[in-house]
């Protein structure tokens, strides 16, 4: 037995814990599942944890785009980012696997993780029936027992053991499926991984960008990034420019249109 793997492997799957969508521990919904739980930020506590930061990061950028427009409606899930930002991100760190790849074998891990979160629900409902009997019998510690302990016992079990089973005992499985794929298929992986996180951005505009006129800015980064081969950090300077001149242009045209506005009614009066 790994020991050094042993203790990452426990390490990712308290992480996995503490980020689920019903942990309260880290603030409630904000230190945990809006926080740890993003890739972006799993990325880098898993590659901590490995020893690899830039891979944890690089790995956690990528996926991170494809669930950027994620949202729970009422606590359903496409998929279970709380799996993606961590046995799925361990799992393609211990394999090796490219970040193209990675986005792909995170993006299945996340479908089939709904699973396991449809499953704590259902066995959540055998906790709130009996704390709703404790609250009719009177008897509060009872009901704490089944309204706190029991769902978080089954919340611990429901994300610990299936993420310590895909790191400890997946990675070497999935090493070896992938050394042993044809070339083939690793090409396809990769361009299915390259296309997630465009698909990601693509929802992500769809559901903010009101007019259309504002897709030239998204242009205008592309064509930065691409043909000027700008870096990051010159990018965000040009970006924090345009946006500053943007919202002073909107907010004067505002002021003028208000502006306008009163003298109308101003005039309409002393007539």
């Amino acid at each position: 037995m790994d020991g050094t793997l042993l203790l990452q492997a426990i390490a990712i799957s308290v992480f996995c814990y503490l980020g689920a969508l019903s942990t309260p521990w880290l603030l409630g919904l904000t230190g945990g599942w809006y926080t740890i739980t993003r890739p972006l930020v799993s990325g880098m506590i898993v590659g901590l944890i490995l020893g690899d930061l830039k891979q944890g990061i690089l790995i956690g950028v990528a996926i991170q785009t494809v669930y950027i427009a994620m949202v729970t409606p009422g606590g359903q899930m496409p998929a279970d980012l709380n799996f993606v930002a961590f046995p799925a991100i361990a799992l393609a760190m211990l394999s090796n696997a490219s970040t193209e790849v990675a986005v792909t074998l995170a993006t299945t891990i996340g479908v089939l993780g709904t699973i396991v979160f449809n499953l704590y629900q259902v066995v959540n409902s055998f906790w709130n029936h009996r704390a709703v009997a404790a609250i009719q019998e009177g008897d509060y510690r009872k009901f704490r027992l089944n309204a706190i302990a029991g769902p978080q016992a089954t919340n611990f079990i429901s994300r610990f053991v299936p993420s310590f089973l895909v790191v400890y005992f997946g990675s070497g499985f999935a090493k070896s499926m992938l050394d042993s794929m044809p070339q083939y298929l690793i090409d396809v992986m990769s361009y299915l991984g390259g296309v997630l996180p465009a698909i990601g951005i693509a929802m992500l505009l769809t559901a903010v960008v009101k007019e259309n006129s504002l897709f030239l800015f998204f242009l205008l980064g592309f064509v930065c990034i691409v043909f000027l081969n700008l870096n990051m950090i010159a990018l965000t300077i040009i970006a924090a420019v345009i946006a500053y001149l943007y919202y002073t242009g909107s907010s004067k045209k505002s002021v003028v249109m208000s502006n306008g506005v009163i003298d109308e009614e101003d005039d309409e009066e002393e007539f």
